[in-house]
């Protein structure tokens, strides 16, 4: 286990600090202070890679301006599917827009999920974090555990929430990809093209996926930054007065 110890470190740093606020929550929300430290340190956490996720957004929005070009393209190309590709990835390389760097932000906030992952759903230097309740539920339970009316109140609120979330991303999915003419950096006409459309419109529902066998803890975490992630579309990814005016 020694290739993951920079990551059982970091994760017993983050478990002290959850600890740490859970103690100074403590008066204020009583035995669900565990869960509104998690809450809040998730949102510490966001707020501290978001440098990161308003270069994916610069990036995004370069490859949008180019959306005129890339439907010329498209229909220039229709019959050349290899002339196509490289003739997209030409026109962002010139225009400073590559797919692939659009793709750098996500990667490097990778290790910062992989922390809090680990975090709450194993408790790795969690100090005993996975004990504590949330409405009579334990952190650590996971919805197979059993059911009583506590455990599906409230995995049933989360759950809910976490597919209304999922439903808002997927919708705001289409939409991009109907309004760029491209999925994912990729055209929308080019070979796979239909596969990826479908495929990135269904991957926000992963989460929900995910929420059925992790403890309540990282579903807490999940829903937190979920909701987070669908803030930002709406606060950074909202129609520029230069696209209001194209349209």
């Amino acid at each position: 286990m020694l290739a993951f110890s920079p990551v059982h470190d970091a994760a017993a740093a983050a478990g002290a600090a959850v600890s740490w606020l859970s103690g100074v929550l403590a008066p204020l929300t009583g035995g669900a202070a565990t869960a509104a430290a998690i809450v809040l340190f998730t949102i510490a956490v966001r707020l501290l890679i978001s440098p990161l996720t308003l270069a994916q957004v610069r990036g995004e929005r370069r490859r949008a301006a180019l959306t005129p070009e890339v439907r010329q393209l498209q229909q220039r190309h229709a019959d050349d599917p290899a002339k196509l590709q490289s003739e997209l990835f030409a026109l962002y390389r010139r225009a400073g827009a590559s797919p692939v760097a659009g793709c750098l932000p996500a990667l490097l906030q990778a290790p910062f999920f992989l922390v809090m992952y680990r975090l709450f759903a194993t408790d790795d230097g969690g100090a005993g974090l996975l004990d504590d309740k949330l409405g009579g539920v334990p952190l650590g339970w996971h919805l197979g555990d059993g059911l009583s009316p506590s455990v599906v109140a409230v995995f049933g609120l989360l759950l809910g929430l976490l597919l209304v979330l999922a439903w808002f991303s997927s919708r705001r999915a289409k939409r991009a990809a109907a309004a760029t003419g491209t999925v994912a950096g990729a055209p929308t006409e080019g070979p796979g093209a239909a596969v990826l459309g479908r495929l990135i419109p269904l991957l926000p529902y992963t989460t929900v996926l995910v929420a059925l066998v992790v403890p309540l803890a990282a579903v807490l975490y999940l829903v937190t930054t979920t909701a987070w992630t669908a803030g930002e579309q709406v606060v950074l990814r909202r129609p520029q007065p230069a696209d209001i005016d194209a349209r």
